[in-house]
């Protein structure tokens, strides 16, 4: 999730931000259904929606009940469009910005989705021991390649056999060298899903057999807060 630009001292990620709050309202049409969102300053694309996550929107395939994770929801485009996509599914969203996980809640209750929960908290904290068929994410890229690579390595153990882990990223945000990544360590294939606006959409899928084994270079787990597991909350 990185398409602007933001103060050092208050990136998108922060847990409480502090940027006044100037709500607007935006509409979109997906799968013949409109959509309604709110939105507001102190997030990750708070002026609409941004191409990066239209693209992963536009490419996300999944199942009528499939289990899915809107990793870093920001104000919910994803997993609200993947909850409509998956009536007889679950979707969970997550995200560390709390007024991000509001406005998830928010958008959630507006647009009528009953098979979701926002959930507030950093990286895979928010689901910890929970798998998933899908898991959707466009990362934030700008706090560094270790740490991304970190919640690459981590996704797998959070997918069903089979599951697939789904992620947008530009060029400049080094996208070509996360597929490279995913091609040589990932437990299944990789695949290029969509192009445009110099993103693509990657789509890596887990072992049929066993989603636990992980990337071949995966570092043990850290310990988690489990305290972050909780539904979003104003």
């Amino acid at each position: 999730m990185d398409d602007e630009p933001r103060p050092v001292a208050e990136p998108y990620w922060a847990e409480r931000p502090r940027s006044r709050s100037a709500p607007a309202e935006r509409r979109f049409l997906y799968r013949g259904e409109l959509l309604t969102f709110v939105l507001d300053a102190g997030v990750f694309s708070g002026h609409g929606l941004d191409p990066g996550t239209g693209l992963l929107i536009e490419n996300l395939r999944v199942g009528e009940t499939d289990r899915i994770l809107d990793l870093g929801c920001g104000w919910g485009a994803v997993g609200v469009a993947a909850a409509k996509a998956a009536p007889r599914g679950h979707v969970v969203l997550t995200d560390v910005n709390r007024r991000a996980a509001r406005l998830a809640l928010e958008n959630v209750r507006r647009n009528r989705v009953a098979n979701a929960d926002v959930r507030v908290g950093a990286s895979f904290d928010p689901v910890e021991g929970e798998r998933f068929d899908v898991i959707a994410t466009n990362p934030p890229y700008r706090i560094g390649r270790e740490r991304i690579l970190d919640l690459l390595r981590r996704a797998s153990g959070h997918l069903n056999p089979g599951g697939r882990l789904v992620m947008v990223g530009k060029g400049s945000q080094g996208i070509r060298f996360y597929q490279e990544w995913l091609e040589r360590n990932w437990p299944g294939p990789v695949e290029v899903l969509g192009r445009g606006s110099g993103y693509r959409v990657l789509e890596a899928r887990s072992s049929s057999s066993d989603a636990a084994a992980g990337p071949s270079d995966a570092s043990p787990p850290s310990s988690r807060s489990r305290a972050a597991r909780r539904s979003a909350m104003p």
